[in-house]
């Protein structure tokens, strides 16, 4: 069998550590296409949650102490066992920089990065057509297009989200054991996409990470939707041309004590009457627990935190806020989960300093959820825990289906393709008519900080 070896040197205060790994062929190569990709200072992830899943088998040591039923031990002193540092978790070089064991509990590992912004930021040396070789599937447009225009926007972002999306789903197909399922589609007007879904797996119910690079015409219902946020749309005969991108995802654990991930990072341009171009960049990233673990909110929002501070001081706390607004289910007086971070219509300072940001909320995507997911993997559950996940879920579903603004966009669109719109629905959900928990139970519990959003960090 063939074997590849993976090198990659990362620069630590003034010191080269050179890591090698050694990973067969077999699994990774399917439809004779080959999915490898070389570990690059921009993309660490599985090494580091490898070296996790290793460091914690190595030292006998667990991520939190457990009781009989998989929760947290009352009583015990509350760690940080998921401060990993954050976003900076993303950068080539990490140390651990301390831990304390006792007996089977693992009370706390800081993940450190130690290398300049400009460093981190850097994109990838060497062609398109050698990063292409590390998506999941060829990009929407035609390489050689992209190798013409490498220095417009547009390709400069469809590059970030074919890389988020192969990022992402390599790393949930480690945690999982199971395979991506690829579908290339074509919008009849113009673009398409690259629908990327893992179902009825060993961890994830369902997993959607999807890319989408569109172009054609404004419908009235959109142009109205954008409008109405303030945008001054002045099309020629009529007419805005429009070309928008993203990658888009939702997990959806089969597990209640793993959260659920939504994230989505997007650029839209409009040419006008007078051939000037309006552009702006939108997203954010979201979490969505059955039951609250102020460990994982504090590491998830903690890390979101760390790399808006790197481009605005003000970012967390205004994207945070818009967040707990938006992902509000009107009718029933709640949040859909704990939040994260939301924005849209940025076009400030500059192109170039809003696309550096919205790579680096990109590049949280992996070290803000991964670590959750490994240390609720094989936590126990009951029945009732079970049923409690399907009724948050039948929330999770009218939150998508009457407010959300990317699936109304969608379904005006003509020719949008619903399965991968309707992707971010679960395979399953509940509703149960007036179901209210009991006062002091943990579903009560979660109700409260639904109802009242926390500040995390």
């Amino acid at each position: 069998m063939a074997t590849i070896v993976f090198c990659s040197v990362n620069k630590m205060a003034g010191t080269s550590a050179r890591q090698c790994l050694a990973s067969h062929l077999k699994g990774l190569v399917s439809a004779g296409e080959s999915r490898l990709q070389l570990p690059s200072a921009n993309s660490p992830s599985l090494t580091l949650l490898r070296g996790t899943r290793s460091f914690s088998r190595g030292f006998s040591v667990r991520f939190m102490s457990h009781g009989a039923a998989g929760r947290s031990s009352a009583g015990r002193t509350r760690t940080r066992a998921l401060a990993l540092g954050g976003a900076t978790a993303v950068a080539a070089t990490t140390v651990i920089s301390g831990f304390l064991v006792n007996a089977n509990h693992f009370q706390r590992a800081e993940m450190a990065a130690k290398v300049s912004q400009a460093t981190q930021e850097k994109e990838p040396d060497g062609d398109i057509m050698e990063r292409c070789r590390g998506f999941m599937s060829p990009p929407v447009t035609d390489i050689r297009v992209m190798q013409e225009t490498k220095g417009a926007m547009r390709t400069k972002m469809e590059l970030l989200i074919m890389e988020t999306q192969a990022k992402f789903c390599k790393a949930l197909e480690e945690v999982d054991g199971g395979t991506f399922k690829v579908d290339q589609w074509q919008k009849p007007d113009g673009g398409g996409g690259v629908s990327c879904v893992l179902q009825d797996g060993k961890v994830f119910e369902r997993a959607g990470v999807n890319v989408s690079v569109v172009s054609g015409y404004l419908t009235e219902e959109a142009a109205r939707q954008m409008r109405s946020r303030g945008k001054v749309l002045k099309g020629k005969n009529g007419k805005l041309p429009f070309c928008a991108m993203g990658v888009s995802s939702v997990i959806h654990p089969k597990n209640p004590h793993v959260p659920t991930l939504h994230f989505n990072y997007r650029y839209f341009e409009i040419e006008q009457e007078d051939g000037s171009h309006q552009w702006w960049f939108g997203g954010g990233t979201d979490l969505t627990p059955v039951y609250i673990n102020e460990e994982d909110a504090f590491h998830f929002h903690n890390s979101l935190k760390e790399a808006c501070d790197k481009h605005n001081s003000q970012y967390y706390s205004k994207f945070k806020k818009w967040c707990d607004q938006y992902f509000y289910i009107k009718h029933r007086g709640e949040t859909r989960g704990i939040g994260g971070i939301f924005f849209d219509d940025l076009d400030t300072p500059s192109q170039e300093e809003a696309f550096s940001f919205v790579k680096s909320c990109a590049g949280t995507v992996v070290p803000c959820y991964l670590p959750i997911v490994y240390k609720h993997l094989n936590d126990s559950f009951t029945a009732e825990e079970k049923g409690w996940q399907q009724l948050r879920r039948g929330r999770y579903v009218e939150f998508n289906l009457v407010y959300d603004r990317g699936v109304k966009f969608g379904l005006a669109t003509p020719g949008s393709r619903i399965e991968s719109i309707l992707m971010s629905l679960p395979l399953t959900a509940r509703w149960e008519y007036m179901n209210e928990p009991p006062e002091g139970t943990r579903e009560a519990e979660m109700l409260k900080v639904l109802r009242n959003p926390k500040e995390w960090v």
